[in-house]
């Protein structure tokens, strides 16, 4: 069963899809949600050190691992080993959302089930069904 959600920062909870008067990215609210169905969640960006998440996004996420800080990058697989671990939760366990394909490949290879985000609808249909939790 998938308890851990890792997503990526730009290009996965920046992305606002056609709605840019949202009052947040739409990704965000599937967090909020998988959160209140006891879902760990973690936030993984290859951003350098002086990164941090949007400070609206606090206690959002168990984890936030950014790669200036940890000394690793996706997609290299101890980063998605290091967050896994830092979720308490095994590899298998958790989905990983990424825009650039070679970065789910490398989730891929350490056992994380990958998503290929190309659009918000099409990543919370896919959400939905890995989580299984009601309406995303």
């Amino acid at each position: 069963m998938l308890r851990g959600l890792v997503l990526d920062f730009g290009g996965v909870l920046t992305d606002f899809g056609d709605d840019f008067a949202a009052p947040e990215p739409p990704l965000v609210g599937v967090v909020r949600t998988a959160r209140r169905h006891g879902v760990r969640t973690a936030l993984l960006s290859n951003a350098d050190g002086l990164w941090s998440p949007p400070r609206e996004w606090d206690g959002l996420f168990d984890v936030v691992v950014v790669s200036g800080e940890v000394g690793l990058a996706k997609p290299d697989a101890a980063i998605y080993l290091l967050t896994a671990q830092r979720l308490g939760l095994e590899p298998a366990e958790c989905v990983f959302v990424d825009d650039l394909a070679v970065n789910v490949r490398g989730a891929a290879a350490v056992g994380m089930v990958g998503v290929h985000h190309t659009s918000i609808a099409s990543t919370v249909d896919e959400l939905a069904v890995l989580i299984e939790f009601p309406s995303i």
